[in-house]
């Protein structure tokens, strides 16, 4: 049965930043690419270099979509479904993302 996790505060993300939570185990990643409501989440795990660090990777635009750039092989990950532009084979799991009514960042576990 899905459930909604809480995460943190909205006004904890600073825009054009992410954070990193666990969720039921899973070091996910959140963004804040601008300064509304618009959230994503993904693994946080570069599945390149294996390790907990896509929170703090740099967020850009490319071809109309928001990516993640990993701030250690510098391999990209699309904010809206965790593809991988350099190699699909290396896509990484997102997950649903919201912000309650009382401004409270929350993902959906499963």
């Amino acid at each position: 049965m899905s459930q909604w996790i809480t995460i943190c505060k909205l006004d904890d993300i600073l825009p054009a930043t992410g954070v990193c939570a666990r969720v039921n185990n899973e070091h996910v990643a959140v963004f804040r690419p601008s300064n509304n409501n618009e959230l994503y989440a993904l693994s946080n795990i570069d599945p390149f270099a294996k390790a907990s660090v896509l929170s703090r990777g740099i967020i850009a635009e490319h071809d109309d979509d928001l990516w993640v750039a990993s701030p250690l092989k510098k391999q990209r990950f699309r904010l809206k479904d965790g593809y991988c532009f350099e190699d699909e084979q290396y896509s990484i799991a997102h997950y649903e993302v919201k912000v309650n009514e009382d401004g409270i960042v929350q993902i959906k576990s499963d």
